[in-house]
């Protein structure tokens, strides 16, 4: 007869509450906190490890997150609205939410890349690119006219690191 741990999964981390006294100096220390300091606090405020993004991505979230723990979140019906909207936007697909939410750079951001002494500006629309004024299905597409060479388009443009994933 074998035994089964019966250890108990580790406690939920405790979010601090903050007091409202210290939003604003808490919101002006971000802004020349180091980067690491940053990584810790989102640890302490989210309960969770930082995601792999920049640092004004992270400044702006855990901003966010002081004000959320200090004056309250948004509302039950705003949040059911939000996501009422979301699902109008991707008609419920799990999938495709996902997708734009980790990966796809949201419509609108313009992707900047200097190639042999020239600046090549895309952006990013919501469903292709815009480079030149013509649309393009993938960043790959754009890549290999402005290069001549096949790339992947997302490492060409920076978005993800040669070799790993985004």
């Amino acid at each position: 007869m074998t035994r089964r741990s019966t250890t108990a999964p580790p406690p939920a981390p405790t979010i601090p509450k903050i007091p409202p006294t210290q939003v604003l100096g808490r919101l002006a220390a971000l802004q020349t906190a180091p980067t690491a300091d940053l990584k810790q606090q989102w640890r302490e405020l989210f309960g969770k490890e930082p995601p792999p993004w920049n640092r004004a991505y992270i400044q702006s979230r855990l901003a966010y997150r002081i004000q959320e723990l200090a004056y309250g979140g948004l509302k039950p019906e705003t949040v059911d609205r939000l996501v009422a909207l979301g699902e109008q936007l991707d008609g419920g697909n799990v999938v495709l939410r996902r997708i734009r939410a980790d990966s796809r750079p949201l419509a609108g951001t313009r992707l900047i890349r200097e190639w042999q002494g020239v600046q090549h500006v895309v952006t990013v629309r919501a469903d292709d690119f815009e480079f030149e004024g013509r649309p393009y299905r993938s960043l790959s597409a754009i890549a290999r006219h402005i290069t001549g060479t096949r790339w992947n388009g997302w490492t060409f443009f920076g978005l993800r690191q040669p070799g790993g994933s985004a």
